[in-house]
């Protein structure tokens, strides 16, 4: 039986949560019940209730999904597999897995970079970034939230291209980078943040990839930094290093 801290500040349910995405849930199959509440409470050692309210935020999530007068089930979605590589794009990453991708910009900023972002983008310190926050939608589902910086000196109309366009390859393009490449990533989990929650759907206790990534241009110039999170229970980074065009090996 896992034993729940009970004096972290972090409420049971939600540890109960996530104790459930992990050791339950990781081993069933798509469409597979759930052990029954009173099962997972002695499991766990806690009331019905809370395993209640950790199956429900389970449910919002999309992860689970109840069926009236026959318990509760795993849902048959498949992940999206996100291919990070030297040419990291988003639709272009997804357009086979989805229907629609979409992107929509939330707000926008001009202010002094900060200093892992003029490093990021070899800039003097404090020099002017554009700060976009955007969110990416595939087939209508947010899958990842986004914060980007640019040089506001080069891109002084990058918001209001990314308003019109949805897509920072589409933006660039129109502002006079026709191609670019990723230059570095880093990848780490972590617990979603407040904003993060709501900007994705998601409940307490879910976990995002978060990546940080800076993009150049033909002359090696740095063109946007970015960090982005991404739902985890809805997409899987697949870091693919083989030059572009080359296709995917067959199953």
């Amino acid at each position: 039986m896992k034993t729940l801290q009970r004096r972290t500040g972090i409420a049971l349910w939600r540890q109960v949560a996530d104790e459930i995405r992990q050791s339950v849930l990781a081993g069933m199959a798509a469409n597979a019940q759930l052990p029954a509440e009173a099962e997972l409470a002695a499991r766990f050692g806690v009331n019905r209730h809370t395993v209640r309210a950790a199956i429900a935020a389970l449910e919002k999530e999309g992860i689970l999904r109840a069926e009236q007068g026959r318990g509760t089930f795993l849902n048959d979605r498949k992940r999206l597999s996100y291919p990070i590589g030297r040419r990291t794009r988003f639709s272009a990453g997804l357009e086979n897995q989805a229907q629609t991708l979409s992107g929509k910009l939330l707000s926008s900023r001009t202010v002094p970079a900060p200093p892992h972002v003029a490093q990021a983008l070899s800039l003097p310190a404090n020099a002017l970034v554009i700060e976009i926050t955007t969110v990416s939608t595939a087939d209508g589902l947010p899958v990842s939230a986004a914060t980007s910086w640019f040089d506001a000196g080069r891109f002084p109309a990058i918001a209001e291209t990314y308003a019109a366009t949805g897509s920072i390859t589409a933006s660039l393009m129109r502002l006079g980078v026709d191609d670019y490449t990723r230059q570095t990533t880093a990848v780490e989990a972590r617990h979603a943040s407040t904003e993060d929650l709501d900007l994705l759907g998601l409940s307490p206790g879910a976990i995002v990839l978060l990546t940080r990534s800076v993009d150049i241009d033909a002359q090696a110039r740095p063109v946007q930094y970015g960090e982005s999170r991404f739902a985890a229970d809805r997409i899987e980074l697949l870091i693919d290093n083989r030059p572009s065009g080359v296709p995917e090996a067959a199953s």
